[in-house]
């Protein structure tokens, strides 16, 4: 009678696996095998041999948890059986950020569940990064920069794949933002309570407008955006005279630095 020794998933490297996968079963006496029980399911083996059978995880496989894995022969005979872990599919609910700079990328924690099997985590066009998740429901990885975006905002789709597959595409999203840029200021000068129409571009998401003075105190303006190219700043009070400058913030980081003078 056939005995089964082993199971091996040949995508994970061992008992543990997901519908689609190729399964080896080895063993002794197995040369007369038809048949191999998936738990209730009956599923034809790819290949046989004396010592190895090979047969696909089907796609009727429950969604996780341990099917008893064994083989008939043509003589009605069955073998023992040996447990298979079904791996479950990640799924990812979100994560700790909205928006990295595309000229750094920076740290983001992922959050969904099954991510214990995961081996990385895909980011939209700009890459894919190794992990090790050492919790089911969370995993931490650095977002690799965008060097090449174009447009002021790019939306990435964020994915796990591990041992049970890859999570849906678009469940999860992030925005990387390019640095703004600062090109002209009018007027070039001011005192506190003057408003200052800074042009520029990637003016999305500003969340800060900083004016720094002659002696390089710093304050933070009232703005109002007025469109990607466009932030109208009030001059704050308080600042010390002279040749300074003003700088713009956003998620894509901070710009040049433009000068001003306060009067």
């Amino acid at each position: 009678m056939a005995t089964i020794t082993s199971l091996v998933d040949t995508t994970t490297t061992t008992n543990q696996g997901k519908a689609g996968d190729t399964v080896q079963i080895n063993g002794t006496a197995l040369s007369t095998t038809t048949r191999v029980n998936f738990g209730s399911v009956a599923v034809t083996p790819t290949s046989v041999t004396a010592t190895q059978v090979t047969f696909v995880v089907p796609s009727t496989a429950p969604c996780s948890g341990q099917v008893l894995v064994s083989v008939t022969s043509n003589t009605g005979a069955t073998s023992n059986a040996l447990p298979f872990f079904v791996i479950a599919a990640p799924t990812t609910t979100g994560t700790n950020v909205t928006c990295v700079s595309a000229a750094t990328g920076g740290p983001v924690t992922l959050f969904g569940t099954n991510f214990l099997t995961g081996t990385q985590v895909g980011v939209g066009t700009v890459g894919k990064v190794t992990v090790a998740p050492t919790q089911s429901s969370q995993v931490s990885f650095a977002a690799p920069a965008n060097p090449d975006q174009v447009a002021a905002v790019s939306t990435q789709a964020v994915t796990l794949t591990t041992a049970g597959g890859t999570s849906s595409s678009g469940t999860t999203l992030i925005d990387y933002y390019l640095t703004p840029t600062i090109t002209t200021v009018l007027p070039t000068s001011g005192t506190g309570g003057d408003e200052v129409t800074i042009n520029g571009t990637a003016f999305v998401g500003v969340d800060t407008v900083t004016f720094t003075d002659s002696l390089g105190a710093t304050a933070t303006a009232v703005f109002s955006p007025l469109s990607e190219t466009q932030v109208v700043a009030t001059v704050p009070g308080g600042l010390a005279a002279g040749v300074g400058s003003i700088t713009v913030h956003t998620c894509g980081g901070t710009s040049n630095s433009a000068a001003f003078t306060l009067t």
